[in-house]
């Protein structure tokens, strides 16, 4: 056998074994999320999910990803790209609902703009831009929502529509009510995601993909 064929031959048991893993971890991280669904008691959905909640996707669709999520939060902020991947891959077998969880000094009025923002039918861009230029605003301890507002501004809202919209006693009463559940539901971080009622535990940008992915294969 010459050095070519050895050399090919090398190759294919190399990609054999990486199929070989990829096959591994995958029927594992199935008998794990398995194993977790079984473990971990539903919530009350009454608690996850508002008539108000904003959501995207089918109502009726088998699986319901809900997010907890600060829009002045980080971590949200990394984890919205991934939330989209799977509204992409899975788009009329999961409905993404989101949950607003006031952590944060500022956040508060992060989300008169987004409710002021979906009066107008501009939530999406205005929450896919207040997340994108979260680091020019959301500054901890000293939160610069003038800069909010533009950045909302500049993704289509009618700020001078807005500037009234946002003292709506309806706004006011979404921020108490979501206040009440996350404190029912014992929320003391964001982004928490629940999954067809039950709370995801440990979770990464790629497992909770693949959870997502077992939920509908098994739905």
């Amino acid at each position: 056998m010459n050095r070519r064929n050895l050399l090919i031959g090398a190759s294919a048991l190399g990609l054999a074994a990486f199929a070989g893993g990829t096959i591994v971890l995958n029927r594992r991280r199935a008998a794990e999320a398995e194993t977790a669904a079984a473990a971990t008691p539903a919530v009350d959905s009454a608690l996850l999910i508002r008539d108000y909640s904003p959501s995207f996707g089918p109502a009726d669709a088998p699986v319901t990803l809900v997010e907890f999520f600060d829009p002045s939060c980080e971590a949200c902020r990394a984890y919205h790209p991934v939330v989209q991947e799977i509204r992409k891959q899975f788009p009329t077998q999961v409905r993404v609902v989101l949950r607003y969880t006031v952590f944060h000094e500022g956040s508060d009025e992060a989300v008169r703009i987004l409710e002021a923002a979906r009066m107008q039918d501009k939530f999406e861009p205005v929450l896919d831009a207040l997340l994108e230029q979260q680091p020019g605003w959301a500054v901890h301890g000293a939160p610069e929502m003038d800069v909010a507002w533009e950045i909302a501004g500049d993704a289509g809202l009618d700020l001078e529509k807005a500037a009234g919209d946002r003292l709506f006693p309806g706004i006011t009463g979404i921020l108490n009510q979501e206040a009440a559940d996350v404190e029912a539901l014992d929320i003391r971080q964001t982004p928490t995601f629940y999954l067809n009622g039950k709370r995801l535990e440990n979770f990464s940008a790629d497992s909770l993909v693949a959870d997502v992915r077992f939920a509908v294969e098994n739905s």
